[in-house]
Formats: structure tokens, C-alpha cells, sequence
């Protein structure tokens, strides 16, 4: 079992981190850079920079936010929200992140993920999907998960990775700030169909969903959340001691 990544999770939205439950009812948390801070010192293993409402309402990337926040950490930063050209990957990566994740731009184009790929590297590419089984199947949803963008989810992250895609980010709608735990079974049928590093986002809500993730997926690489690092109910020492003490492997 290679060693495992905890990820907090900035949601972005009018400068603030925010959170919801199943992608709705979101509520002000704190300063980004605060948050980021604090994770990067707290022993974070990464950071995910999302600016949530970029996509929608059809602009660019919080790009001096994001110079702050790439400025105050230490450990390797994804930001996403409003990636549709390779100028997208340009600013996000003059802002000091690490990896450009993308999303809506990719449903929309996706010769975006080759292109990136091409000229920066697979592993500088995320696939992020928003998933939410509709009728029993798992569906890819846009626009901030609220609308079925017409795909079914395990033929699009194979296309992902065939075009060039390093990391994958599944974000489960349905678990999302439930605190229930990871969608497994969603998660399950990712790891069956990819080969390329997998990160899960939805649904923690205590150190044992953390546990359960790893021991039952051991290929997952990552575990992503928000919630529970924003409002103290996990602090990532104690997570981080608790899956070793599991026997998962991870950097202390």
C-alpha cells in the first residue's frame, strides 16, 4: 500500500471558504488564507483551492486569492474553478499552484485535457467529476452539480485518462457534507476502471471514514474533505496517528 494523502478542501465563493450539504445550503466558514495556513502548518499533505461559483457565473479563477493562498503554504497546491483554455492553466500555475484541476472546462472541451497534458505534464492535469447516481447509474453533473451533463461517469473518467489526466477527483453529490462517510460503492467502481491515482471528496464525517476509505479501497491514494478539518471535528495529527496506528501508511 503506497502511502496515503490527507487534502483539505477550500470552497471558494466570493472570496470566502464555504461548505453545504450535497452541494446546497452553503455557509460562510472562514478566510482561505487562514485555512490554508493553518492546514499547511497542521500537516496537511496538500491543498485543493476550488473557486465553487467560477464556472457559473462564467469568469476566471480567483487569481489574487489564490496568490495569497499559494503564498502562506508550504505543501503542493491544486486550484480549480473557471479552467476552460490552456491561458486558464497559465494563471493558476503563475499563482503558485502545483496541479490545475478542471471540470465544467473539460465536459465542455475535452481536447482540453490533452492539450494540457501535452504541454505541462499528465501529472499537472485533475480530472475532477461531480457524481450523483440518478436511477441507480452514476451520472457526471456540471455547474456546480446542478445539471446532469448528459455523461455516464465510468465511460467519462476512462476517457479522462486516455487523454491524459494524472489524478482523478471523484466528488461524491450524494455524500457531500453528510458526514456518513465516502461513497464507497462510487468509489469502488472508479478504482475498477482506472489506473490513475484517485482522490475521494464527500462524506467524511470522523476519523474512522478516513480508516474505512483505506482499508476498504487500499488503491485510493487520497482522501479530500472540508467540513470536518473547517470546524474542528478532525484534526489532521490525530487522523494522521490513528492511520498509522491502522496500519495505513501515511507521513507523519
Amino acid at each position: 500500500m503506497t502511502t496515503k494523502k490527507i487534502i483539505p478542501c477550500l470552497d471558494i465563493m466570493d472570496g470566502r471558504v464555504v461548505k453545504g450539504i450535497n452541494f446546497l445550503d452553503l455557509k460562510d466558514v472562514s478566510s482561505p488564507v487562514d485555512l490554508a495556513k493553518l492546514y499547511s502548518d497542521s500537516g496537511a499533505d496538500e491543498l485543493v483551492f476550488y473557486d465553487i461559483t467560477a464556472s457559473v457565473e462564467g469568469r476566471k479563477i480567483f487569481a489574487e486569492l489564490l496568490k495569497k493562498v499559494a503564498a502562506c503554504t508550504t505543501v503542493p497546491l491544486t486550484a480549480g474553478g473557471g479552467i476552460s483554455t490552456l491561458e486558464d492553466f497559465d494563471v493558476a500555475l503563475g499563482c503558485g499552484a502545483e496541479k490545475v484541476s478542471i471540470n465544467s472546462g473539460a465536459l465542455k472541451n475535452p481536447e482540453l485535457i490533452s492539450s494540457a497534458a501535452r504541454k505541462y505534464g499528465s501529472k499537472c492535469v485533475v480530472l475532477a467529476a461531480d457524481v450523483k447516481r440518478v436511477d441507480g447509474v452514476f451520472r457526471v453533473f456540471t455547474k456546480g452539480g446542478k445539471e446532469d451533463a448528459g455523461l455516464d461517469f465510468i465511460e467519462w473518467i476512462k476517457r479522462g485518462e486516455s487523454l491524459g489526466a494524472g489524478e482523478l477527483v471523484i466528488n461524491s453529490i450524494d455524500t457531500d457534507g453528510v458526514k456518513g462517510g465516502f461513497d464507497l460503492p462510487m468509489l469502488e467502481a472508479a478504482c475498477n476502471a482506472v489506473s490513475i491515482p484517485i482522490v475521494a471528496s464527500g462524506g467524511a464525517g470522523c476519523i474512522e471514514d478516513f480508516i474505512a476509505l483505506f482499508k476498504t479501497l487500499p488503491s485510493i491514494s487520497a482522501g479530500l474533505a472540508a467540513s470536518v478539518f473547517h470546524f474542528g471535528e478532525v484534526a489532521i495529527p490525530d487522523l494522521k496517528r490513528a492511520m498509522r496506528e491502522n496500519g495505513i501508511p501515511v507521513s507523519l
